[in-house]
Protein backbone atom coordinates (compact mmCIF):
# COMPACT_ATOMS: atom_id res chain seq x y z
CA UNK A 1 0.00 0.00 0.00
CA UNK A 2 2.00 2.62 -1.07
CA UNK A 3 1.66 6.15 -2.94
CA UNK A 4 3.84 7.03 -5.90
CA UNK A 5 4.88 10.10 -7.78
CA UNK A 6 4.24 9.02 -11.82
CA UNK A 7 6.02 11.75 -13.30
CA UNK A 8 5.78 15.96 -14.21
CA UNK A 9 4.43 17.09 -17.38
CA UNK A 10 3.93 20.71 -18.09
CA UNK A 11 4.99 23.71 -15.99
CA UNK A 12 3.50 23.16 -12.34
CA UNK A 13 1.34 19.99 -13.06
CA UNK A 14 2.09 16.73 -11.43
CA UNK A 15 0.91 13.23 -11.54
CA UNK A 16 0.91 10.97 -8.46
CA UNK A 17 -0.73 7.42 -7.73
CA UNK A 18 -2.23 6.47 -4.48
CA UNK A 19 -2.44 2.54 -4.36
CA UNK A 20 -4.70 0.74 -1.83
CA UNK A 21 -4.96 -3.06 -1.30
CA UNK A 22 -7.62 -4.17 -2.81
CA UNK A 23 -10.28 -2.63 -5.18
CA UNK A 24 -12.80 -4.09 -2.10
CA UNK A 25 -10.83 -0.98 -0.12
CA UNK A 26 -10.60 1.24 -2.31
CA UNK A 27 -14.80 0.74 -2.88
CA UNK A 28 -15.05 1.10 0.75
CA UNK A 29 -12.90 4.43 0.93
CA UNK A 30 -14.60 5.89 -2.23
CA UNK A 31 -18.13 4.49 -2.51
CA UNK A 32 -19.05 2.29 -5.55
CA UNK A 33 -20.79 5.15 -7.73
CA UNK A 34 -18.09 7.95 -7.29
CA UNK A 35 -19.17 10.14 -5.21
CA UNK A 36 -16.24 10.91 -3.20
CA UNK A 37 -14.51 11.45 -6.34
CA UNK A 38 -16.52 14.02 -7.06
CA UNK A 39 -16.73 15.39 -4.13
CA UNK A 40 -13.10 15.64 -4.32
CA UNK A 41 -12.92 16.86 -7.66
CA UNK A 42 -15.84 19.69 -6.89
CA UNK A 43 -12.79 20.49 -4.36
CA UNK A 44 -10.23 20.83 -6.41
CA UNK A 45 -11.46 21.52 -9.73
CA UNK A 46 -8.03 21.36 -11.47
CA UNK A 47 -7.31 18.19 -10.64
CA UNK A 48 -8.35 14.88 -12.63
CA UNK A 49 -8.68 11.66 -10.84
CA UNK A 50 -8.81 8.50 -12.83
CA UNK A 51 -9.18 4.71 -11.42
CA UNK A 52 -7.51 1.42 -12.65
CA UNK A 53 -7.72 -1.73 -10.86
CA UNK A 54 -6.97 -0.76 -7.08
CA UNK A 55 -4.44 2.17 -8.39
CA UNK A 56 -6.06 5.98 -8.11
CA UNK A 57 -4.10 8.23 -10.74
CA UNK A 58 -4.11 12.59 -9.80
CA UNK A 59 -3.59 14.74 -12.28
CA UNK A 60 -3.62 18.33 -11.95
CA UNK A 61 -2.05 21.66 -10.52
CA UNK A 62 1.15 20.24 -8.04
CA UNK A 63 -0.46 21.82 -5.04
CA UNK A 64 -3.86 20.66 -4.83
CA UNK A 65 -2.01 17.34 -6.20
CA UNK A 66 -0.58 17.03 -3.07
CA UNK A 67 -3.39 18.28 -1.20
CA UNK A 68 -5.11 15.80 -2.92
CA UNK A 69 -3.12 12.77 -1.90
CA UNK A 70 -2.82 13.52 1.45
CA UNK A 71 -6.93 13.43 1.30
CA UNK A 72 -6.66 9.92 -0.62
CA UNK A 73 -4.00 8.96 1.78
CA UNK A 74 -6.30 9.84 4.98
CA UNK A 75 -9.72 8.39 3.69
CA UNK A 76 -7.48 5.08 2.86
CA UNK A 77 -7.09 4.98 6.74
CA UNK A 78 -10.40 5.76 7.82
CA UNK A 79 -11.01 2.78 5.74
CA UNK A 80 -8.68 0.37 7.03
CA UNK A 81 -9.98 1.56 10.67
CA UNK A 82 -13.45 0.19 9.47
CA UNK A 83 -14.74 3.79 9.86
CA UNK A 84 -17.34 4.60 7.32
CA UNK A 85 -17.08 7.38 5.32
CA UNK A 86 -19.55 8.90 4.58
CA UNK A 87 -19.85 12.46 2.91
CA UNK A 88 -20.35 14.06 6.11
CA UNK A 89 -16.71 12.34 7.31
CA UNK A 90 -15.33 13.50 4.04
CA UNK A 91 -16.45 17.00 3.92
CA UNK A 92 -15.00 17.16 6.83
CA UNK A 93 -11.53 15.81 6.00
CA UNK A 94 -11.50 18.59 3.29
CA UNK A 95 -12.22 21.18 5.94
CA UNK A 96 -9.54 19.99 8.50
CA UNK A 97 -7.08 19.85 5.75
CA UNK A 98 -7.89 23.09 4.37
CA UNK A 99 -8.24 24.74 7.97
CA UNK A 100 -6.82 23.08 11.04
CA UNK A 101 -3.53 21.60 8.95
CA UNK A 102 -3.99 18.48 11.22
CA UNK A 103 -1.13 16.15 11.13
CA UNK A 104 -3.50 13.28 11.03
CA UNK A 105 -6.85 13.79 10.24
CA UNK A 106 -8.17 10.26 10.13
CA UNK A 107 -6.44 10.09 13.85
CA UNK A 108 -9.62 12.25 14.83
CA UNK A 109 -12.17 11.16 12.89
CA UNK A 110 -11.86 7.56 14.16
CA UNK A 111 -11.56 8.47 17.82
CA UNK A 112 -14.57 6.08 19.02
CA UNK A 113 -16.41 7.56 22.12
CA UNK A 114 -19.53 5.98 22.31
CA UNK A 115 -21.88 3.84 19.87
CA UNK A 116 -25.55 3.70 20.35
CA UNK A 117 -28.63 3.40 18.52
CA UNK A 118 -26.85 2.73 15.36
CA UNK A 119 -24.33 5.68 15.51
CA UNK A 120 -21.22 6.55 16.83
CA UNK A 121 -20.43 9.69 18.56
CA UNK A 122 -16.68 10.89 17.94
CA UNK A 123 -14.83 14.32 18.02
CA UNK A 124 -14.93 15.85 13.99
CA UNK A 125 -12.43 18.26 14.69
CA UNK A 126 -8.45 18.44 16.11
CA UNK A 127 -10.12 20.68 19.22
CA UNK A 128 -12.92 18.67 20.02
CA UNK A 129 -9.87 15.98 19.87
CA UNK A 130 -8.14 17.61 22.44
CA UNK A 131 -11.50 18.24 24.54
CA UNK A 132 -12.17 14.92 24.84
CA UNK A 133 -8.38 14.04 25.68
CA UNK A 134 -8.61 16.78 28.42
CA UNK A 135 -11.96 15.42 29.90
CA UNK A 136 -9.87 11.84 29.84
CA UNK A 137 -6.89 12.73 31.95
CA UNK A 138 -8.28 15.92 34.04
CA UNK A 139 -11.14 16.04 36.95
CA UNK A 140 -12.06 19.37 36.20
CA UNK A 141 -12.51 21.10 32.58
CA UNK A 142 -13.85 23.76 31.18
CA UNK A 143 -14.98 23.69 27.41
CA UNK A 144 -15.23 26.90 26.19
CA UNK A 145 -16.72 27.66 22.91
CA UNK A 146 -19.64 29.21 20.49
CA UNK A 147 -22.99 27.65 19.99
CA UNK A 148 -22.34 24.38 17.85
CA UNK A 149 -19.39 23.30 18.58
CA UNK A 150 -19.83 20.02 20.60
CA UNK A 151 -18.97 21.16 24.45
CA UNK A 152 -21.62 19.60 26.23
CA UNK A 153 -22.84 17.19 23.69
CA UNK A 154 -19.42 15.29 23.64
CA UNK A 155 -19.12 15.97 27.53
CA UNK A 156 -22.32 13.78 27.70
CA UNK A 157 -21.16 11.84 25.70
CA UNK A 158 -18.13 11.18 27.80
CA UNK A 159 -20.66 11.21 30.87
CA UNK A 160 -22.68 8.34 29.46
CA UNK A 161 -19.66 6.08 28.50
CA UNK A 162 -18.33 6.26 31.99
CA UNK A 163 -21.45 5.14 33.33
CA UNK A 164 -21.21 2.55 31.75
CA UNK A 165 -17.97 1.94 32.24
CA UNK A 166 -19.02 1.78 35.97
CA UNK A 167 -16.37 4.92 36.23
CA UNK A 168 -19.10 6.62 38.12
CA UNK A 169 -22.17 5.57 39.59
CA UNK A 170 -24.75 8.33 38.42
CA UNK A 171 -24.63 11.16 35.60
CA UNK A 172 -25.63 14.81 37.05
CA UNK A 173 -26.45 17.31 34.38
CA UNK A 174 -27.25 20.84 35.58
CA UNK A 175 -27.77 24.41 34.20
CA UNK A 176 -28.42 28.16 35.76
CA UNK A 177 -32.42 28.62 35.08
CA UNK A 178 -31.98 32.21 33.68
CA UNK A 179 -34.38 34.05 32.59
CA UNK A 180 -33.61 34.55 28.33
CA UNK A 181 -36.71 36.86 27.62
CA UNK A 182 -38.94 35.59 29.81
CA UNK A 183 -39.62 35.19 33.26
CA UNK A 184 -40.18 32.30 35.04
CA UNK A 185 -43.33 33.30 37.08
CA UNK A 186 -45.05 34.04 34.36
CA UNK A 187 -44.77 30.73 32.84
CA UNK A 188 -47.46 28.40 33.16
CA UNK A 189 -47.39 25.07 34.96
CA UNK A 190 -45.91 23.67 37.90
CA UNK A 191 -41.95 24.37 39.08
CA UNK A 192 -40.67 21.15 36.88
CA UNK A 193 -42.60 23.15 33.96
CA UNK A 194 -41.49 26.18 34.55
CA UNK A 195 -37.50 24.93 34.46
CA UNK A 196 -38.04 22.31 31.77
CA UNK A 197 -37.89 24.91 28.77
CA UNK A 198 -34.11 25.51 30.74
CA UNK A 199 -33.51 21.66 30.50
CA UNK A 200 -34.42 20.02 27.67
CA UNK A 201 -31.35 20.26 25.45
CA UNK A 202 -29.76 18.16 28.39
CA UNK A 203 -32.79 15.75 27.77
CA UNK A 204 -32.80 15.59 24.13
CA UNK A 205 -29.03 14.64 24.04
CA UNK A 206 -29.56 11.79 26.12
CA UNK A 207 -32.12 10.76 24.40
CA UNK A 208 -29.51 10.72 21.26
CA UNK A 209 -27.11 8.23 23.32
CA UNK A 210 -29.59 5.71 25.35
CA UNK A 211 -32.62 3.81 24.99
CA UNK A 212 -35.76 6.32 25.36
CA UNK A 213 -36.65 4.15 27.04
CA UNK A 214 -34.09 2.98 29.93
CA UNK A 215 -33.81 6.93 30.70
CA UNK A 216 -36.67 7.59 32.89
CA UNK A 217 -36.35 4.09 34.37
CA UNK A 218 -32.60 5.42 35.67
CA UNK A 219 -33.80 8.97 36.17
CA UNK A 220 -36.24 7.49 39.16
CA UNK A 221 -33.32 5.55 40.13
CA UNK A 222 -31.16 8.37 40.26
CA UNK A 223 -28.43 7.26 38.04
CA UNK A 224 -29.19 10.38 36.19
CA UNK A 225 -30.55 13.59 37.59
CA UNK A 226 -31.18 16.52 34.86
CA UNK A 227 -31.86 19.60 37.83
CA UNK A 228 -31.54 23.80 37.50
CA UNK A 229 -27.95 24.41 39.34
CA UNK A 230 -29.88 25.75 42.35
CA UNK A 231 -30.32 22.36 43.44
CA UNK A 232 -26.74 21.50 43.78
CA UNK A 233 -26.29 24.14 46.87
CA UNK A 234 -25.37 22.04 50.02
CA UNK A 235 -24.81 18.89 48.21
CA UNK A 236 -20.87 16.66 48.10
CA UNK A 237 -21.19 14.44 44.58
CA UNK A 238 -19.38 11.63 45.05
CA UNK A 239 -18.96 9.02 42.27
CA UNK A 240 -20.75 11.16 39.70
CA UNK A 241 -19.98 12.63 36.24
CA UNK A 242 -21.10 16.27 36.54
CA UNK A 243 -21.82 18.46 33.67
CA UNK A 244 -22.45 22.10 34.58
CA UNK A 245 -23.95 23.38 31.19
CA UNK A 246 -24.54 27.50 29.96
CA UNK A 247 -22.58 27.92 32.03
CA UNK A 248 -21.53 32.22 31.09
CA UNK A 249 -24.82 32.35 33.30
CA UNK A 250 -23.59 31.83 36.58
CA UNK A 251 -22.50 34.34 38.97
CA UNK A 252 -18.74 34.11 40.53
CA UNK A 253 -20.51 32.57 43.41
CA UNK A 254 -22.47 30.31 41.77
CA UNK A 255 -19.11 29.47 40.11
CA UNK A 256 -17.67 28.74 43.48
CA UNK A 257 -20.96 26.76 44.65
CA UNK A 258 -20.74 23.98 41.90
CA UNK A 259 -16.79 23.36 41.69
CA UNK A 260 -16.85 23.12 45.67
CA UNK A 261 -19.57 20.35 45.45
CA UNK A 262 -16.87 18.10 43.67
CA UNK A 263 -16.95 14.98 46.03
CA UNK A 264 -14.51 11.47 45.67
CA UNK A 265 -14.58 9.89 42.64
CA UNK A 266 -16.39 12.53 40.47
CA UNK A 267 -15.06 13.95 37.71
CA UNK A 268 -16.70 17.90 36.24
CA UNK A 269 -17.61 19.45 32.93
CA UNK A 270 -18.06 23.05 32.72
CA UNK A 271 -19.29 24.35 29.36
CA UNK A 272 -20.71 27.68 28.30
CA UNK A 273 -20.10 30.51 25.83
CA UNK A 274 -18.92 33.53 27.36
CA UNK A 275 -20.10 35.58 24.39
CA UNK A 276 -23.64 34.61 24.88
CA UNK A 277 -24.62 35.81 28.81
CA UNK A 278 -27.97 36.49 29.75
CA UNK A 279 -27.03 37.83 33.17
CA UNK A 280 -28.53 41.32 34.41
CA UNK A 281 -27.14 44.14 33.47
CA UNK A 282 -24.02 44.94 35.61
CA UNK A 283 -23.79 41.14 37.11
CA UNK A 284 -20.32 39.51 36.58
CA UNK A 285 -20.24 35.86 34.57
CA UNK A 286 -18.63 33.44 37.04
CA UNK A 287 -17.23 31.52 33.56
CA UNK A 288 -15.44 34.63 32.71
CA UNK A 289 -13.15 35.17 35.32
CA UNK A 290 -12.87 31.47 36.24
CA UNK A 291 -9.58 31.01 34.15
CA UNK A 292 -7.95 33.59 36.02
CA UNK A 293 -8.73 32.19 39.78
CA UNK A 294 -8.25 29.13 38.89
CA UNK A 295 -4.78 29.29 36.06
CA UNK A 296 -1.87 27.13 37.62
CA UNK A 297 -4.49 24.72 39.72
CA UNK A 298 -3.34 21.04 38.92
CA UNK A 299 -5.91 18.73 37.30
CA UNK A 300 -7.86 21.75 35.92
CA UNK A 301 -8.07 21.95 32.31
CA UNK A 302 -9.28 24.63 30.05
CA UNK A 303 -10.10 23.72 26.50
CA UNK A 304 -11.13 26.72 23.75
CA UNK A 305 -13.15 25.95 21.00
CA UNK A 306 -13.80 28.74 18.14
CA UNK A 307 -16.02 28.62 14.89
CA UNK A 308 -13.75 26.24 13.31
CA UNK A 309 -15.28 23.66 15.57
CA UNK A 310 -19.03 24.35 14.91
CA UNK A 311 -20.30 21.12 13.43
CA UNK A 312 -23.42 22.20 12.68
CA UNK A 313 -25.06 23.58 9.38
CA UNK A 314 -22.25 25.18 7.49
CA UNK A 315 -23.99 28.84 8.03
CA UNK A 316 -23.86 28.62 11.52
CA UNK A 317 -20.20 28.21 11.64
CA UNK A 318 -20.45 31.57 9.06
CA UNK A 319 -23.09 33.29 11.21
CA UNK A 320 -20.63 32.70 14.49
CA UNK A 321 -17.67 34.23 12.40
CA UNK A 322 -19.63 36.82 11.06
CA UNK A 323 -20.91 37.57 14.79
CA UNK A 324 -17.36 37.77 15.96
CA UNK A 325 -15.93 40.33 13.73
CA UNK A 326 -18.99 42.84 14.51
CA UNK A 327 -18.13 42.54 18.01
CA UNK A 328 -14.81 43.21 17.01
CA UNK A 329 -15.62 46.32 14.48
CA UNK A 330 -17.95 47.74 17.77
CA UNK A 331 -15.43 47.53 20.24
CA UNK A 332 -13.35 49.32 17.94
CA UNK A 333 -15.88 51.99 17.35
CA UNK A 334 -16.26 52.30 21.09
CA UNK A 335 -12.92 52.96 21.52
CA UNK A 336 -12.80 55.37 18.92
CA UNK A 337 -15.37 57.42 20.41
CA UNK A 338 -14.43 57.26 23.69
CA UNK A 339 -11.01 58.80 22.27
CA UNK A 340 -7.21 57.96 23.28
CA UNK A 341 -6.21 58.18 27.03
CA UNK A 342 -9.87 56.81 28.09
CA UNK A 343 -9.74 53.54 30.11
CA UNK A 344 -12.22 51.30 28.73
CA UNK A 345 -14.50 49.29 31.32
CA UNK A 346 -13.37 46.03 32.31
CA UNK A 347 -16.50 44.05 31.57
CA UNK A 348 -17.23 41.06 32.52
Amino acid sequence: MTDSAVGMGAAGLDSRVVQFESAEQMVQALGANDEALAMIEGAFPGISLHVRGSDLSITGPATDVGRTERLISEVRTLAANQTPVTAQVLEQLLFMLKTQGAAKPAEVLSMNILSSRGRTIRPKTVNQKNYVEAIDTHTIVFGIGPAGTGKTYLAMAKAVQALQHKEVNRIILTRPAVEAGERLGFLPGTLNDKIDPYLRPLYDALHDMMEPDSIPRLMAAGTIEVAPLAYMRGRTLNDAFIILDEAQNTTPEQMKMFLTRLGFGSRMVVTGDVTQVDLPGGTSSGLRIVSDILQGVEDVAFSTLDATDVVRHRLVGDIVSAYSRWDESQRVALNGRRGPGKATRNEH
